[in-house]
């Protein structure tokens, strides 16, 4: 007798249970190809105007940036209900176009749609300014939401983001709040150290019913970013635990103090790193000038097999940048082409532009700026300023006109960049050209930065009438800077009179610093008046305090050289003042006539 075949189970999947998975899950679909197929079956299934799917054909649409789309799919709807017009602004807000969802705010009003909690706490997410967020918050006061918590602590955030103003509107929020819970004084309290008023903040703190970690990290960020490192510390000694932000804060801290010492003697007693840390401490090397500290740090970062990102990369190049330290640079590039197989992306790209142009290695900046693919405003810059910096006015100048036949429209910064190349290589008239262009053309108000740049070229220029006429006339207090490039212009041209006002007001502005005297009496020395010299050097004698000597520094096989006036510390000083004293008795055979127009 034959007996019968086994039952076996069916292998096939029902494609109908397989596409109710697939629309259950469809707004987290992130796969662009796999989003388009389901897509074509929504519509072939009559499901593109269903109330279910439609939101989450938006939602997932936006995930993969095809805004357009998903529009197309709202606009399809013929009466849609707040939980669509949500979705849309939730999908604008996702792809970084606030005015969009503000745009479909004021067409949900006119249709007579009633917004609700969501709507404002998702509109609130997207305030760029603080009008937006008045204008939200009289349609909370109007609708009477304060009864969802939620509404209100977003209100404080969104008022705590626009600086110094909004704080004082987040504090009025919170004080007629009738419920708080902690993400209230959170809010409030990051706010406050956001806007500088850390001993409001620390008040606010100690009255809290109850902290968290994001209360605790909120105000050591505050006594941290203030400096205040002995109050941070007593406070991160308080926390009754501590997570990586925790030591990243006070490790950042100390790094930026100056005191790399403290700041590695907790890093390394730190129980778990990540990526942030290690770049903070290499970081904070690295403007330190501690080369071979921050090179075998950055060694064992990679020997940790971190997956280092571009963040990091930026970080430690704009130190680098900061201090000169090429050699870091270099390793930094180095492991770039690594992991991106010779590839990298704008972000990155800039980065090296910056710091190869301000180390003055200024034909790898060059050729790495010609390779990027896609050049934004920033990129343009780091090039305009790497040039300038080293002298080289006309290619400086030469690239901001092709900057502008590529349709790159300059800013603020390009400008300080061009008015540096102009400075840097004696280009007086096209310098004021550039400057009054800015208004004019561009419709770009002239900051402090820009009329420092024109004084000081006037003033090398010999042009000294025309610089004091533009630092009267500037709508800003002159600051030191400014005030001590004149007076060295003066030096360089003999004005006795106009480095006397200029003195004058330098006195106001730092009453204890001496050194102004010596460059004064420097002037008088020049011109004969030895009863003035005596004068100087006595007022030099009698101020409180002496501001610490300038340095010069240089990064030479992996060493860092730094150098004061008069120092005679450097192992090879007895060589270098030789060298200098040789080149001084080379400039007394040239003459020098000053060319001076007061």
């Amino acid at each position: 007798m034959q007996l019968p075949a086994p039952i076996r189970a069916p292998t096939f999947v029902s494609r109908r249970r397989l596409f109710e998975q697939k629309l259950a899950d469809l707004h987290k679909c992130t796969n662009l190809n796999e989003l388009k197929q389901l897509h074509a079956l929504i519509y072939k299934s009559n499901l593109h105007k269903d109330p279910f799917v439609a939101p989450k054909l938006v939602s997932a649409l936006s995930l993969c940036r095809q805004m357009a789309l998903a529009v197309n799919v709202f606009d399809q709807i013929e009466n849609p209900n707040v939980y669509l017009y949500n979705t849309l602004i939730k999908a604008y807000i996702r792809n970084s176009e606030p005015s969009k969802a503000f745009e479909v705010f004021c067409e949900m009003r006119w249709s007579g749609i009633c917004p609700d909690n969501y709507t404002y706490l998702y509109l609130l997410k997207a305030c760029t300014g603080l009008k937006f967020v008045r204008m939200i918050h009289a349609h909370v006061e109007k609708c009477n939401l304060y009864s969802d918590l939620f509404v209100p602590n977003s209100l404080i955030d969104a008022y705590a983001k626009c600086g110094l103003g909004g704080v004082g509107e987040a504090k009025m929020v919170f004080d007629v709040m009738g419920e708080r819970d902690v993400v209230t004084y959170n809010s409030m309290i990051s706010g406050l150290v956001k806007a500088g008023k850390l001993k409001d903040a620390k008040k606010l703190f100690d009255e809290m019913p109850e902290r968290d970690r994001v209360s605790w990290n909120a105000i050591l960020d505050g006594y941290a970013k203030a400096g205040e490192m002995k109050a941070a510390f007593e406070m991160f000694e308080k926390m009754p635990s501590r997570d990586v932000v925790s030591w990243s804060t006070v490790i950042s801290g100390y790094a930026k103090a100056g005191d790399v010492e403290m700041a590695k003697v907790l890093f390394d007693n730190m129980p778990v790193k990540n990526l942030i840390t290690w770049t903070i401490m290499i970081s904070g090397y690295a403007e330190k000038g501690l080369v071979k500290e921050a090179l075998r740090l950055y060694s064992q970062m990679e020997a940790a097999k971190l997956d280092l990102d571009d963040g990091t990369f930026v970080s430690i190049l704009s130190a680098s940048a900061e201090s000169g330290l090429l050699s870091l640079g270099k390793r930094v590039h180095q492991s770039i082409m690594k992991c991106s197989n010779n590839k990298c992306g704008t972000l990155v790209s800039n980065a090296l532009v910056d710091m190869y142009g301000k180390c003055g290695s200024l034909n790898r900046s060059w050729s790495i700026f010609n390779a990027i693919e896609r050049k934004d405003l920033y990129s343009w810059n780091a090039m305009i300023h790497g040039l300038a910096m080293h002298g080289h006015g006309q290619k400086a100048l030469q690239l901001f006109d092709r900057m502008k036949r590529e349709g790159f429209v300059p800013d603020k910064v390009t400008f300080v960049g061009v008015l540096s190349a102009c400075n840097h290589s004696g280009m007086v008239e096209e310098g004021i050209s550039y400057f009054y262009s800015m208004e004019s053309d561009y419709r770009i108000s002239p900051e402090i930065e820009h009329y420092g740049c024109m004084i000081d070229l006037l003033g090398r220029g010999g042009r000294l009438s025309e610089a004091f006429r533009l630092l009267h006339t500037m709508p800003f207090e002159p600051n030191v800077v400014i005030l001590s490039s004149l007076l060295g212009a003066c030096r360089m041209h003999n004005a006795v009179q106009l480095a006397e006002e200029v003195n004058d007001q330098l006195i106001k502005l730092e009453p204890t610093d001496a050194g102004k005297f010596s460059m004064l009496s420097n002037i008088y020395a020049a011109t004969g008046d030895w009863g003035s010299v005596a004068s100087a050097r006595l007022r030099m004698k009698k101020t409180a305090s002496k501001r610490p000597s300038g340095a010069s520094s240089i990064e030479l096989n992996h060493e860092f050289h730094e150098f004061t006036v008069m120092d005679t510390t450097h192992p090879k000083s007895d060589r270098i003042y030789q060298t200098i004293n040789g080149l001084n008795e080379h400039l007394k055979k040239i003459a020098y006539v000053p060319n001076i127009c007061i």
